[in-house]
């Protein structure tokens, strides 16, 4: 496909993961604003119903994380891609406009279920498309998120104190109309190959010999992988695979919510330095992306060793942000947080799945997103839930030290399985990646 036509894909898939960036943040940032425009004067009560919101972005995401790429591939990319970004528009508009916390929980249902939508439609749509460097366009997707979630929470706080706070619900609101245009005008090259099968028979023929190629390409792949095996793991290990997920997801997603409130409530922040905690912690996360990249592609390190790493680091910044609640050690904790917790673990994790279990990558993919998916609807449910208990400091604390525990377990299964993977590879964790794996 020729750059002119598919810069513009690229342009629509950027620009909803931007959007996307400002939105897994828009109600923590916004919280008191959010309550106070629901009714709520009461902080405690307020604090949990933004909580309960935050989990519904969650549920949308999970109970739709699954299907989306299957539907993907039966209709095409424009239509999810339009689709997610009509959802978000719909979203932030209510967001923006509603009084009623049963309306914002709906409208935070929507967030998550059009991410999903994006995500079944932009992953494969840039591979699709820049298909000299697909590996380099998947990458610039973490750096769009990564760049919104450093300026957004700085902006809010800018917002808040000049009175405006409904300008940062304004901004995605106007970008997801602009990802919506764009994505309209673009060519997909997967929707052009799909009417032309529709058409061409030659070209339906070519199609499924092309599918059935690939289908022996993975075969093969899976015997190949399956065969590195000198003897097989326990049946748990390919269960333990799954449930990192969920670790994964958690400890990365309750420091991304709450490392803000827990600066301002629990440390005694000012505002801008809370918000600056959300942005470090992006920021530590963006520079995770290209020292694992380098690391892995250059290095070619194994992916449990890199997991390895990422649980020691999450697990020292986690007890550091626990335990020593000066403001500057705060700091360094949660850029640590961001760095081995939000850095890559989670695509890691996908990684060792596939690992552990060769073969349908899809269904791994799918065992591995749902489990992300309910850690992402549990923990701000957990908070609500503590809040509703008990006060918002005490909530905070308690659900970072619920991720400490929760870092500490995936340390002691990555350390089970680095004991234990010369047994079943015949190489050490700490050995080189072979030309063929």
């Amino acid at each position: 496909m020729k750059a002119k036509k598919y810069i513009w894909v690229l342009a629509a898939v950027y620009m909803a993961y931007f959007t996307q960036g400002i939105q897994a943040l828009i109600l923590s940032q916004n919280k008191v604003s959010f309550y106070t425009q629901w009714g709520l004067t009461d902080p405690k009560a307020g604090a949990a119903a933004v909580s309960a919101a935050i989990a519904f972005t969650g549920l949308g995401k999970f109970v739709t994380v699954w299907i989306c790429g299957e539907i993907s591939d039966k209709i095409g990319r424009k239509p999810m891609i339009a689709l997610g970004a009509v959802v978000y528009v719909a979203s932030f508009l209510g967001l923006l406009t509603t009084s009623s916390v049963v309306v914002a929980n709906a409208c935070a249902f929507g967030l998550g279920a059009a991410t999903s939508s994006f995500d079944g439609a932009s992953y494969p749509a840039v591979q699709e498309s820049w298909i000299k460097a697909p590996g380099t366009a998947l990458i610039l997707i973490k750096g769009f998120i990564s760049v919104s979630g450093l300026i957004y929470p700085l902006m809010v706080v800018s917002l808040t104190n000049s009175g405006n706070w409904q300008v940062g619900i304004i901004i995605p609101l106007v970008m997801s109309i602009i990802t919506f245009v764009i994505a309209m005008i673009a060519p997909y090259s997967y929707d052009e190959e799909m009417k032309r099968r529709k058409t061409d028979p030659a070209v339906k023929a070519a199609y499924e010999k092309e599918l059935a190629e690939k289908k022996h390409v993975l075969d093969a792949d899976a015997k190949r992988a399956a065969a590195r095996f000198i003897c097989h793991p326990p049946k748990f290990v390919v269960v333990g695979c799954a449930l990192y997920g969920f670790i994964a997801m958690a400890t990365m997603y309750s420091a991304q919510q709450y490392i803000k409130a827990f600066g301002k409530v629990v440390v005694g922040m000012s505002d801008m330095s809370a918000a600056g905690l959300t942005s470090i912690y992006t920021a530590g996360s963006l520079i995770a992306v290209v020292v694992w990249g380098f690391f892995m592609a250059k290095l070619r390190w194994r992916t449990l060793k890199v997991l390895l790493i990422d649980l020691t680091g999450s697990v020292l910044g986690y007890a550091l942000v626990c335990t020593v609640r000066i403001p500057s050690m705060v700091y360094v904790a949660t850029f640590m947080i961001g760095l081995f917790a939000a850095g890559g673990a989670l695509q890691c994790g996908v990684s060792l799945m596939q690992e552990f279990h060769p073969g349908n990558k899809g269904r791994n993919l799918g065992i591995y997103y749902t489990f992300m998916g309910l850690a992402s609807y549990a923990i701000p449910y957990l908070q609500s839930a503590l809040i509703g208990s008990g006060s918002e400091a005490s909530a905070t604390v308690t659900n970072l030290l619920v991720n400490l525990c929760m870092a500490a377990v995936g340390l002691i299964f990555m350390i089970y399985l680095s004991a234990n993977y010369k047994k079943w590879f015949g190489v050490s964790v700490m050995s080189k990646l072979g030309e063929n794996e």
